[in-house]
């Protein structure tokens, strides 16, 4: 049996559930990507904080917000996925750098990832075909 026929297409449940989960994420990513253009005092004050001078807000809100138009895309979600994991994990790494609690900023990233690849995963099928979950059934 091919991999395709094992991934098979989304219930509607599933279907939904992704849409779902990706679109709490991107409507976060897009907020993020927005205040950063907008270069409101609390967004100069945490680039302060985090060790980034102000004036990489708008470079860094261009590069989010093209991650985000390239994961929106269906034809170019799967690379959207992969290069905002990337951008997160770089939040993740300045997150740990300035000793910034655990569970509130440093896995919060990890989070919103988690979002942006389990309703990827759950609503498209060549992701599934890639990256089957094995029942953990034995075979004789």
């Amino acid at each position: 049996m091919q991999a395709e026929d094992r991934a098979g297409t989304p219930s509607k449940g599933s279907l939904w559930a992704g849409r779902i989960f990706s679109t709490l994420a991107v409507l976060f990513l897009l907020f993020d990507a927005v205040i950063k253009f907008i270069k409101i005092p609390p967004v100069a004050e945490a680039f302060a904080r985090l060790g980034y001078p102000p004036s990489l807000a708008v470079p860094i809100g261009t590069i989010l917000l093209g991650c985000v138009i390239l994961y929106i895309i269906p034809q170019t979600s799967v690379l959207g996925a992969v290069l905002l994991t990337g951008y997160l994990g770089g939040a993740v790494a300045t997150h740990v750098r300035v000793g910034d609690p655990l569970f509130s900023h440093i896995l919060f990233p990890t989070y919103v990832g988690l979002m942006i690849w389990g309703g990827l995963y759950v609503r498209e099928p060549r992701l599934r075909a890639l990256i089957p979950f094995r029942n953990p059934q034995r075979t004789p």
